[in-house]
């Protein structure tokens, strides 16, 4: 399985999960445009997704969803309440999931679970193969047993870790912004995500990537030193997803 991102943060969030003749385009936080443009940048054409899963409405992970998925005539899957919160005229090409009920669209199964966000109803999800196991988990305010058992044993793991406590207590954001970040239905900083990281069995990781950074509260040199102690690893090893460019395809195999 692979998987690649088009560039993760509060600008915008798209992730591409591949496995033999099925490509899915988790989320589309750029216009349909830069969406295009950063996958042709990824050697990937979007005439070749099979479909669209959206995490939840926030506009940096929909932005492009409707142009996108009109132009090539992609099923878009939503829970029904980010569902109800896409475009009306997307209706004939919604699937609506349960985040309690594995799907599968084509060579994919997708294992989605509910996550304490400020939206509608947000999931994130855990992607099979048959052989092995990627998460995905961004824009959630804290862990539970839910996320901590869909996470647990997986090959690869896209993992936010949004913003650094000090930072964000220090910022020029205001309050109201900084306890909605902060809050329990906000997003993970950085000790709550190594905590994470310590709860869950990581023995099949083969690879970690730091999600979702803030670029105002946080920075890739106080993520790596804490994810490498909870996984006992070297720096080297912590992939940092970019806003701009996200991060190339990577690819899980078997040991």
């Amino acid at each position: 399985m692979r998987f690649a991102s088009l560039g993760s943060g509060s600008r915008g969030n798209a992730t591409l999960i591949s496995q033999g003749k099925t490509t899915l385009l988790v989320d589309c936080g750029f216009s349909a445009r830069e969406t295009e443009k950063r996958m042709q940048r990824a050697g990937f054409d979007a005439k070749d997704l099979s479909a669209i899963l959206v995490t939840h409405e926030h506009a940096d992970h929909i932005n492009g969803v409707r142009v996108l998925a009109r132009k090539y005539q992609l099923q878009v899957y939503a829970t029904a309440g980010t569902a109800g919160c896409l475009s009306a005229d997307l209706a004939n090409l919604i699937t609506e999931f349960s985040s309690h009920e594995v799907f599968n669209i084509g060579d994919i199964e997708a294992c989605p679970f509910p996550v304490p966000h400020d939206a509608r109803e947000p999931s994130q999800f855990v992607f099979n193969d048959g052989q092995h196991r990627l998460g995905l988990l961004t824009d959630v305010g804290m862990s539970t047993p839910i996320i901590e058992q869909a996470l647990s044993g997986c090959d690869a793991l896209l993992l936010e870790a949004n913003h650094d406590i000090d930072l964000l207590d220090n910022s020029e954001y205001p309050d109201y912004l900084k306890y909605r970040v902060a809050g329990r239905h906000g997003h993970l900083n950085n000790v709550q995500s190594a905590s994470l990281l310590e709860k869950i069995d990581t023995s099949r990781l083969q690879h970690i990537v730091a999600m979702h950074l803030s670029e105002k509260n946080n920075s890739p040199n106080i993520v790596m030193p804490l994810f490498a102690q909870a996984l006992n690893c070297d720096q080297s090893w912590i992939t940092i997803a970019q806003q701009d460019t996200g991060f190339d395809w990577r690819e899980t195999t078997n040991s």
